[in-house]
């Protein structure tokens, strides 16, 4: 069963998409195992943590466990989630929701997608053997979108907004047109980005770090981890949840600026994370307040300057990415990170 986190009303798990009240739904309980592993053998992906997902089919291109790797020059560590099979933390999500899709008897799936998560559920889709149209803008990358063309999934240009194209995969999910495999508001997306917390705390011998820090959009990623988190926390492997910390594109940025003000300078360079008005958007404040998190939004400027960096160091991710470790100067100018606090910075998705 899937519930809705406003209103509670309950529903079957296949249909519908969302709650009559126009908020996404989740599943209605969490799965726990019942003892903790000695080892992991690191040989399944994401299935490696099956007693945490609420699905029985499996779809894998070898995802997961991505390095954790010491960053002395932000004195962090990061989470080297852009090597992954397409590329981005996105292929976490989409072996889970592939697998949902399997699981409802879904034979098409439908997404939405501005690149990194319509290749991932395209590749996983065409791993299973179901088809994918996939909505993207018309702007898209031209590189991205081949990629996504010759999985054999139908690419649907859509002019207009990134909420323009949303509308319109909507309104073709609405008219039967397949399964919605949506990133941001399927319950099964978030059930694979949450393994990023199972790994992190599996690659620190089951200690957290103090703060988390990845960008923010959807909350794909953000929500995931601090679900990923409360779960290892509810089954006792672990003992506290860290402070999660989500960095924005200033102009695109509405948590960081119910934070702290609006910046009217639109960050284009972060396309990544250009969403305006995420479904799951009470979630998320919802995360930041029970973790004691913070959203901040990072410019232009401070993007390139980072990729640059990130690059000079090895780090070859997309813009995206940068926003994050920007946002580290950020958080410890406002106070809200402490030098010496034990920090693990997302890279989320490979420059393309």
């Amino acid at each position: 069963m899937r519930t809705c986190s406003l209103c509670d009303r309950e529903y079957p798990r296949k249909e519908p998409w969302r709650c009559s009240c126009g908020e996404p739904l989740d599943y209605a309980t969490q799965p726990l195992p019942d003892s903790r592993p000695a080892q992991f053998a690191r040989t399944s992906g994401v299935w490696d943590f099956t007693d945490f997902l609420p699905m029985d089919e499996r779809v894998s291109f070898g995802e997961g466990w991505t390095p954790l790797v010491e960053a002395p020059g932000w004195d962090a560590t990061f989470k080297l989630e852009y090597l992954h099979p397409t590329g981005s933390f996105k292929d976490r999500g989409a072996a889970t929701i592939i697998a949902e899709a399997l699981e409802v008897g879904a034979d098409r799936v439908l997404e939405d997608s501005s690149g990194n998560a319509g290749l991932a559920v395209a590749s996983y889709a065409a791993r299973a053997g179901l088809d994918a149209e996939i909505y993207v803008p018309a702007d898209a990358k031209e590189a991205k979108r081949r990629r996504i063309e010759r999985t054999g999934a139908d690419v649907i240009p859509i002019e207009g907004s990134r909420e323009s194209v949303t509308a319109a995969c909507i309104d073709a999910v609405e008219s039967g047109a397949g399964w919605y495999a949506s990133h941001a508001w399927n319950p099964a997306f978030f059930a694979g980005t949450a393994t990023t917390a199972y790994e992190i705390a599996a690659q620190r011998d089951w200690t957290v770090p103090d703060a988390v820090v990845t960008p923010l959009g959807h909350g794909t990623l953000f929500l995931g981890l601090y679900r990923g988190f409360r779960a290892l926390q509810r089954a006792g492997w672990t003992d506290t949840i860290p402070r999660i910390l989500g960095t924005q594109a200033t102009g695109y940025s509405p948590i960081a600026d119910e934070q702290n003000g609006p910046d009217g300078e639109r960050n284009d360079l972060a396309d990544g994370i250009h969403i305006r008005d995420p479904p799951r958007g009470h979630q998320i404040r919802q995360a930041i307040e029970e973790t004691d998190g913070a959203a901040v939004a990072v410019s232009a400027a401070a993007t390139e300057r980072e990729h640059d960096r990130l690059s000079a160091a090895g780090f070859h991710v997309e813009p995206t990415c940068a926003t994050a470790t920007a946002a580290l100067t950020q958080f410890r100018e406002r106070g809200e990170l402490q030098d010496d606090e034990d920090v693990v910075v997302a890279l989320t998705g490979r420059n393309s």
